[in-house]
């Protein structure tokens, strides 16, 4: 049932992704980070099919995985493969955006954050930068929206002289999207951790418990009796 799940979650990002790029950024020659990044850039000076660069340029990251996470990378391949194949295959959707670049680089990062964040939920990503991302949170304990945040940020920024100020200042808006949708559906499917009461009424609240926990055991040896 979880590899259903699973695969579900990574079709299903993999096409929010593939719209957000191909439908949202690509029109208005917006940024945004990680292996998506790169990929845009050779969309846009080169020509390439961004999801083969990214495809290509995430090898040595999967390379350095593979060494030191081996259960990471092969639940995370696969989502590598199918993202990029996805973002390649819906690239004739650059030709129907009909909205302002302020519009597309909100709701394209809202929909790459949420194909990230499906994925990410399910142990897989899109390769790269996110896979990196993945690597170092679960070896420093830091949260994995926060990373692609600041990797993100940094090839942006990166991209200044290239995309212009203006392209550059609505790409970080994107990459704010993308990290705070990720971060919300990153948690999608996991159980959450128990409340806990803290202050004056944790004592009372304890001693309330102690007491019921004593009440049910006095009821139950009075059933054996």
């Amino acid at each position: 049932m979880y590899w259903l799940q699973k695969s579900v979650a990574i079709i299903t990002g993999s096409v929010l992704v593939a719209i957000g790029v191909n439908l949202f950024l690509v029109p208005h020659r917006l940024m945004d980070g990680g292996m998506i990044g790169i990929g845009l850039l050779a969309t846009y000076y080169m020509q390439w099919p961004p999801g083969m660069v990214m495809l290509f340029v995430s090898i040595p990251v999967y390379a350095l995985v593979f060494f030191y996470d081996r259960r990471l990378f092969f639940h995370s391949f696969h989502g590598m493969l199918i993202s990029s194949f996805f973002i390649d295959v819906l690239s004739d959707l650059r030709g129907f955006n009909s909205f302002s670049t302020s519009v597309s680089s909100v709701t394209g990062g809202v929909l790459i954050g949420m194909g990230v964040g499906l994925m990410l939920a399910f142990e897989t990503n899109t390769g790269g930068t996110d896979l990196l991302a993945q690597f170092l949170a679960r070896r420093f304990r830091i949260s994995v929206a926060l990373l692609i945040l600041a990797i993100d940020g940094l090839i942006v920024i990166c991209s200044l002289h290239t995309i212009g100020l203006e392209r550059t200042v609505f790409s970080l808006v994107t990459i704010i999207a993308v990290a705070a949708t990720t971060h919300m559906f990153s948690g999608l499917g996991r159980p959450k951790p128990p409340y806990t009461i803290i202050g004056p009424l944790a004592s009372l609240y304890k001693r309330n418990r102690e007491i019921g926990n004593q009440g049910r055991g006095s009821r139950h040896f009075g059933e054996n009796k």
